[in-house]
């Protein structure tokens, strides 16, 4: 380059700083994404030891709220429909599993009414989620 002559612009795509942006949204998904359970809030009963909750393919979440309604995933649905509604959630889902969670105040009639009704739906095996005695409940 000599002197009096124009510089020339050379244009170059610097894709660090989108780079960075994707990764923290990435890893801030990664953390919330467990977190974000579907389905009214529900006083869980305790347990000393619950076991592995699992992985989250081709789970029915089923809640029972503490007036003893019930939801299939984040949807309510009249106890005379239940079994539809589950047929209805299982979509195209090979092997569905079907998981309870019910309100610490509710009775265990009305789980288990819950539970005869998802067999006489045609599932087998359901099941029941709580959280570790000593845990903080949702919302306190």
């Amino acid at each position: 380059m000599r002197l009096g002559e124009p510089a020339q612009m050379q244009a170059a795509i610097n894709i660090t700083p989108l780079v960075d942006v994707v990764l923290v949204l990435l890893i801030i998904f990664m953390v919330m994404a467990p977190q974000m359970s579907k389905g009214p809030d529900v006083n869980l009963p305790d347990t000393k030891k619950p076991g592995d909750q699992g992985d989250e393919r081709g789970k029915i979440l089923v809640t029972i709220d503490g007036t003893g309604g019930l939801w299939i995933n984040d949807q309510p649905v009249a106890a005379e429909r239940f079994g539809e509604g589950l047929h209805a959630a299982v979509g195209d889902e090979r092997d569905p599993r079907v998981v309870i969670r019910g309100d610490a105040r509710i009775h265990f009639r009305e789980v288990r009414q819950a539970m005869l009704a998802i067999e006489q739906a045609g599932f087998h095996g359901v099941g029941l989620i709580a959280k570790s005695a000593g845990a903080e409940a949702k919302g306190d």
